[in-house]
């Protein structure tokens, strides 16, 4: 079994599921439990100033091994995993050399993983795989990228003949729920630039993300007995339904791909009384991601005319932007990116993230931090799979960027 294969399926067992409805830092305290593992192996495998601040972030120094000037580049992956999916009690299952057929990941619950459904698959022909049981999320989102980092630094400790600057690590919690970098400090983690370790298939290289907010409804409605209800009853779920149908419909995730934006329903509740919806917000352009808060915002407007001033109440908070502004002024880390992939014969795509990244918020902090490819496919869900081979490169990548930049 490869290290890196090792380390992946040790992490995913840990349960780091985060919370977003938490009012603590990090979301849940569980998610502790891997960064105080990580922290402990840093210094096992030799790091120096391995540190775990207050807030969980854990950061540490890879020496540099070459006098010559050398950016000091860091890597960052995040340890939480996505609450739209349990996380908790994660089964791996390692399939060895895929043969283009459907994978029975629970046999019990009848759940398999088909390229009919998901013809990615089909790509990875005679490779290993790496699944969940069907039951849970795998977690490759983003213990891939964790498992990546902490092997490409033991083997680059292991062999200080390989010439590289100073590199510095950091482990994130609460990615998932838009509070990633949150209390992250910048100016002590001492980069000139980052690559977050958090991307898709191999080859993907990404530097544009959405802009995003998040908008929650609240309906405020009266209950009185359905019997004597005329002209007095105001039925706060309908509503909420109302103000759904006031958005377009192919404006959401299920319609759209590449650079278009939506508007995504996620949670809903309530009842005649009250009623509770919450959305995300998404889109890469500046101006059309303005427009569609301004069109959320239209919609309680003409409902609130129409049933009252108080009954819709709309909370609009942005989350991100997209990173693409301030990463394009600095075309040098992009290169040395699209270089390591190229000396390792991977093709570099360079694609919009429909979703975001730690990267997203650091850029706009004053750390420039594309994203590179980890490897997993269909995250946040039980048909989540990566491939071994793309957990070996992605070492590779990181490894070959420390060692180009620091050759200029």
């Amino acid at each position: 079994m490869s290290e890196v294969l090792d380390r992946f399926l040790r992490y995913v067992k840990i349960d780091t599921e985060s919370d977003r409805d938490s009012q603590t830092y990090p979301s849940s305290a569980k998610q502790l439990d891997l960064l105080r593992l990580l922290a402990e192996e840093l210094r096992q495998i030799g790091l120096s100033d391995v540190k775990m601040d207050q807030y969980g972030y854990v950061t540490a120094t890879l020496d540099a091994t070459t006098s010559a000037p050398a950016p000091v580049i860091g890597f960052l992956a995040h340890v939480d995993t996505s609450p739209d999916f349990s996380g908790k009690d994660v089964r791996p299952q390692l399939v060895e050399n895929y043969d283009g057929g459907d994978i029975v990941l629970n046999a019990a619950e009848q759940i398999v993983l088909s390229p009919q459904r998901f013809p990615d698959l089909l790509k990875y022909r005679g490779e290993n795989l790496v699944t969940s049981d069907g039951t849970t999320l795998l977690g490759a989102d983003d213990k891939a990228g964790i498992a990546e980092i902490m092997t490409a630094m033991a083997h680059l400790t292991a062999h200080p003949e390989i010439p590289h600057g100073k590199i510095r690590v950091a482990f994130t919690p609460d990615e998932e729920v838009g509070a990633g970098v949150e209390h992250f400090d910048v100016p002590a983690f001492g980069a000139d630039f980052a690559y977050t370790v958090d991307g898709g298939e191999i080859g993907e290289l990404e530097v544009e993300t959405f802009n995003a907010a998040s908008a929650k409804l609240q309906v405020r409605g009266r209950n009185v007995h359905p019997g004597t209800a005329k002209g007095i009853m105001l039925n706060a779920l309908l509503i909420a339904m109302e103000y759904n149908a006031l958005l377009p419909v192919f404006d959401r995730p299920e319609y759209t791909e590449k650079t278009e934006g939506f508007f995504h329903l996620f949670h809903a509740s309530g009842g005649v009384e009250s009623a509770e919806m919450e959305y995300i917000i998404r889109d890469h352009d500046e101006q059309r991601f303005q427009n569609r808060k301004d069109l959320m915002q239209s919609a309680a407007d003409y409902l609130n005319r129409k049933y009252g001033e108080t009954v819709v109440e709309l909370t609009v908070k942005d989350q991100y932007y997209n990173m693409k502004k301030m990463i394009d002024p600095y075309p040098q880390i992009l290169a040395v990116a699209r270089a390591a992939y190229e000396a390792l014969g991977i093709e570099p795509r360079v694609v919009p993230v429909r979703g975001g990244t730690d990267g997203s918020r650091l850029s706009y902090m004053g750390l420039p931090t594309p994203n590179l490819f980890a490897g997993g496919h269909n995250m946040h869900g039980r048909y989540e799979f990566v491939p071994v081979s793309s957990l070996e490169k992605a070492v590779q990548v990181i490894m070959k960027i420390c060692e180009l930049a620091a050759a200029g």
